[in-house]
């Protein structure tokens, strides 16, 4: 009876702890955010900034509210503890400098995904460099006759200190990619429940069929500039999902996921099972596409699912159910080996028109193409043709500029940022499907994803995950409106082309990052699941995008919100041109900041 009534007290103890979590040992009934006013003068438009507060309401009726402060780690064009070359340098496989067509230093301006890690009690921060958008000259990369615009890119490793609730950026260093032949257009990413960075590399520029046709020059950076012409970049070494371990010495091994698939990574979430993965893929015309690895926390073997869209609703947003084809499985020991050794034309004959035996796709930007598959090679097509492959098993592949991906574990939800709503998620004639058909919102939307145990694939067989989704619906939209005053063409209070995205389980929010043509600045924000409110917590400076978000909840006391910007001053076609030159000379183009917010109470 005594050992009963004991379990009986902890479990109702455990019952209350899911209710309410503490601070200064007061039980905490919600937060929410206050929001940060959108810029009124050029001095606020020109930097990065919050007015924000948390308001920490607790059970016995009082509250409590902590201001948010914003702080640059550092800058990509600072040279860490006497470092010979700026966070932003990119190098080549030697570990050698690259150098730009005026012979200085390649700095990519494009800092995104973070990852904040605690390894043994010291603190590390693992940082990508998306891709290099100005030469010394100020001239734009995309716009420089034979240069090259894609890069070999980048990420760094990021010693911190921690004194209060303060980090600095104590030591720095590149980190090796050289033994999976370097690194194409990292962009955001995630922190695994293992403790590890897991990246992301988007290569919907890079098209196998044209570079094997050498029609394609995408790779002609890599080739130069990383290999320095002593080998030839392969195109399905890339578009592949990498995961950097951070070692207690704060060595760093790198392995390539090509058991994962090949498609325009923007990111890959980890579920709490610690096996199921979603993928978010950048670009038109893409799938969205699930990875149930065989073994928890190991990500080199496992199946590929994509999503069939069936449509309930086309209004905000739109909603449907989903139901999952099985793409393949297998390692990726046999996946690399397989992209070494093989092209585009050993996996499908090709035709720009119909032809008898050829089946229409409209995958991946490319227009209608018509494939016919060689069946003895179709592991090879679903792991290193991931897109094609989805289209020609059916699979939904009108996604338009998939973005972040979060997760709820309480709720069973997971969230998907799909930046804009055109192109092939509207009403599309004269394609070979058209699965998605809703109400254009070029400001975007970011989606739920209810998901459950015990659902079957397409062929009927049982997907050995608790984390499938079956239902899509829209749940923070944005709003186009016509011009303003200042040039933006989406509302200024609600959200537009979302991005990044993180789920805080102790806040129970959503933070939203930008990435927008409709804003004149970008924005932070976060959303309440709970209440549905949608508070802006930081503007980044006029023509930025908005990075490299995490929310850490608690490293040795202390929360953050990690958040970067890039192209800072890269301002959008409608900004009222004497703002622009205004604020203009306010701004260092060359620079873009690492850095984070904080003032959060400590959960």
């Amino acid at each position: 009876m005594h050992n009963n009534r004991i379990i009986f007290i902890f479990a109702m103890m455990l019952s209350f702890a899911e209710c309410a979590w503490s601070v200064d040992d007061k039980q905490i009934q919600n937060i929410e955010f206050t929001h940060t006013p959108v810029p009124s003068t050029a001095i606020e438009y020109a930097s990065t900034y919050t007015k924000s507060k948390v308001i920490v309401n607790y059970r016995d009726g009082s509250s409590n509210s902590f201001p948010l402060s914003y702080h640059k780690l550092f800058g990509v064009k600072d040279k860490i503890n006497g470092n010979p070359y700026a966070a932003g340098q990119l190098y080549s496989s030697d570990g050698s400098a690259i150098m730009d067509p005026f012979n200085k230093p390649v700095i990519a301006e494009a800092p995104d995904g973070n990852s904040l890690l605690n390894v043994a009690g010291k603190l590390y921060l693992v940082t990508h460099y998306e891709y290099d958008w100005l030469l010394s000259d100020g001239s734009q990369v995309r716009n420089k006759p034979n240069w090259y615009s894609r890069m070999p890119m980048g990420m760094t490793l990021t010693t911190l200190s921690q004194v209060g609730d303060q980090l600095k950026a104590v030591s720095q260093r590149p980190i090796d990619f050289s033994t999976v032949g370097g690194l194409y257009i990292p962009c955001f990413a995630s922190q695994t429940p293992w403790n590890t960075h897991l990246g992301s590399e988007e290569n919907y520029d890079i098209d196998a069929r044209r570079v094997e046709l050498k029609k394609d020059r995408s790779l002609a950076g890599m080739n130069a500039l990383y290999f320095k012409s002593k080998k030839t970049a392969n195109p399905y070494h890339y578009g592949v999902i990498p995961e950097v371990t951070v070692h207690k010495d704060g060595r760093t091994t790198v392995v390539k996921h090509h058991a994962m698939g090949r498609a325009t990574w923007e990111m890959g979430k980890v579920m709490g099972d610690e096996r199921t993965v979603y993928l978010g893929s950048d670009g038109t015309n893409q799938p969205l596409i699930m990875f149930v690895a065989k073994n928890k926390q190991d990500l080199s073997e496992g199946s590929i699912y994509a999503a069939k869209w069936k449509q309930t609703s086309a209004s905000k947003g739109g909603s449907a159910t989903l139901s999952w084809i099985k793409l393949g499985t297998s390692t990726n020991k046999k996946i690399k080996k397989l992209a070494g050794n093989i092209q585009f034309s050993d996996m499908f004959a090709w035709s720009g028109k119909p032809k008898s035996g050829y089946q229409a796709i409209l995958a991946n930007g490319n227009k209608v193409e018509y494939l016919k598959l060689n069946k003895k090679q179709e592991t090879a097509a679903a792991f290193l043709e991931t897109i094609r492959y989805a289209a020609l098993r059916g699979a939904t592949t009108e996604f338009n500029k998939m973005e972040g991906v979060a997760v709820n574990e309480k709720d069973k939800k997971v969230y998907i940022a799909m930046s804009r709503i055109r192109k092939g998620m509207l009403k599309t004639i004269n394609t070979p499907a058209d699965d998605i058909d809703l109400d254009e919102i070029k400001a975007g939307a970011v989606y739920e994803l209810a998901v459950s145990t015990g659902q079957k694939d397409t062929d009927g067989n049982l997907i050995n995950s608790d984390y499938v989704a079956t239902t899509m619906q829209a749940l923070v939209v944005g709003k186009d409106i016509s011009q303003d005053e200042a040039g933006n063409t989406a509302s200024v209070d609600r959200i537009a082309n979302p991005d990044n995205i993180f789920f805080s389980e102790k806040m129970r929010v959503l933070f939203i990052g930008e990435d927008s043509n409709y804003h004149v600045n970008n924005f932070l924000w976060a959303y309440h699941v709970d209440t549905g409110k949608l508070a802006r917590i930081l503007s980044a400076v006029a023509g930025s995008e908005v990075t490299g978000l995490q929310v850490v909840e608690n490293i040795n006391g202390h929360s953050y919100i990690m958040s970067n910007a890039q192209h800072q001053g890269d301002f959008i076609n409608t900004m009222d041109l004497g703002l622009k030159e205004k604020i203009a000379p306010m701004i260092d183009r060359f620079d873009a900041p690492v850095g984070y917010l904080s003032g959060l109470p400590s959960f």
